[in-house]
């Protein structure tokens, strides 16, 4: 599937370029020259990256990207003739993931879009709940960017557990993600085993857990900050 660009851009041979560029690439380029009507556009769309100048016919973009980040986390990258320190700081400092000055280089554009795309994508392969971050291609669990090693078993369980934190899962629920590869099914006392495992490898003090938390007769619960 296309990844989606939202460009607002009222200078309509640049705005023709950009997209034309930008779809050369593989892009769906949706096109919008002025705040009115971008908040409406963004939440038909929910576009994967928002392209947006700061000097904009009925307004500041500035203060369009602080109203887009009061409902919507995509990246937003500006696009502008605002070339001073002062415009870039105040573009990151809103919510801004990057920011590129006119005149510019659609070489470089490409490049930059293409890396905040791909951060995406990665981002939306991994659970991050600090210190712990979850990588879900490689099966690989991390503490303060230190890997703990995971067995097969313990993974599919913190990752059910990582998937529902805040949620108390039932022992029922907890057993079915223990299945091995053939289907065949454990009992309670391997999920106690596994739980325990795990606690022994995550936490500071797993006789005190501060991450997974167990519900009396009920079942376990990754404790949501």
């Amino acid at each position: 599937m296309k990844k989606k660009i939202i460009l607002i851009e009222d200078d309509e041979n640049l705005r023709r370029g950009i997209s034309f560029y930008l779809e050369q690439e593989g892009y769906q380029v949706l096109i919008n020259s002025r705040v009115s009507g971008t908040i409406e556009l963004i939440k038909d769309t929910s576009p994967d990256l928002i392209i947006l100048d700061v000097t904009l016919p009925d307004g500041n973009g500035f203060e369009l990207c602080k109203k887009i980040r009061t409902f919507f986390t995509a990246p937003i990258f500006f696009l502008t003739a605002h070339d001073l320190e002062s415009d870039i700081l105040t573009g990151l400092s809103i919510g801004g993931d990057d920011y590129l000055t006119k005149p510019f280089s659609l070489a470089i554009l490409k490049a930059k879009v293409a890396l905040i795309v791909k951060k995406q994508i990665d981002r939306a392969k991994t659970i991050e709940l600090l210190p712990f971050v979850l990588n879900l291609d490689t099966h690989r669990l991390f503490k303060n960017d230190q890997e703990i090693p995971m067995s097969s078993t313990e993974f599919r369980l913190i990752n059910y557990l990582m998937k529902n934190a805040g949620v108390v899962l039932e022992k029922e629920l907890l057993l079915e993600t223990l299945w091995d590869d053939q289907g065949k099914f454990v009992d309670e006392n391997a999920l106690s085993v596994n739980i325990r495992r795990i606690r022994l490898k995550i936490e500071d003090d797993p006789k005190n857990p501060q991450y997974i938390e167990t519900v009396r007769g009920v079942g376990y619960t990754w404790k949501k900050e």
